[in-house]
């Protein structure tokens, strides 16, 4: 789970709340595209606490939950890849003929 907070107290209170509670929680710095000052970027929590947990912080802290790009990153936060256990689902070979399947 990842939940990105603007202020750094704010990211640190929660940081600090989960490894109080026995999570694991890592504090790094989320570079946004096109942002060019160091400053305004936002800060990310990195944890393995259940999604709820994370998401009563969130919107007690005024930050919001990411979950989407959370299989493109490593513990770390940085860019890295899916693991090779995951399937590739079968594609069909032909397109699927829905209204007249009798015709060739």
């Amino acid at each position: 789970m990842r939940g990105i907070f603007f202020d750094e107290d704010d990211a640190r209170a929660v940081q600090a709340r989960l490894l109080n509670d026995g999570y694991e929680a890592t504090l790094v710095r989320e570079r946004l595209a096109g942002e060019d000052d160091d400053e305004d970027h936002p800060w990310a929590i990195l944890t393995d606490a259940p999604s709820i947990v994370l998401e009563l912080l969130v919107d007690e802290y005024d930050g919001w939950l990411d979950e989407d790009d959370l299989d493109k990153l490593d513990h770390r936060g940085t860019a890295g890849h899916r693991g090779s256990g995951d399937a590739v689902p079968d594609l069909p070979t032909a397109p699927k003929r829905i209204k007249r399947p009798d015709t060739r």
